[in-house]
């Protein structure tokens, strides 16, 4: 489960920043470049990405008591 989140994570954040770039047209050679919609789908992907990453991480770490 852990690795998967990692993977599906790290995958989507990497996409992100692809459509990010190529939406604000840094990025040319598709039908998305220079198109804003993709690069605020690719902003989302990123974000959603980084979640995915953030919850692999938490997965199975013991939690520290105040004590």
């Amino acid at each position: 489960m852990k690795l998967t989140l990692y993977i599906l994570g790290g995958l989507l954040a990497l996409f992100g920043v692809i459509w990010i770039l190529q939406g604000v047209n840094i990025l040319p050679g598709s039908f998305m470049t220079g198109q804003i919609k993709w690069a605020i789908y690719g902003a989302i992907a990123l974000v959603v990405g980084i979640v995915l990453i953030v919850a692999a991480r938490r997965i199975d770490k013991p939690r520290r008591t105040g004590t």
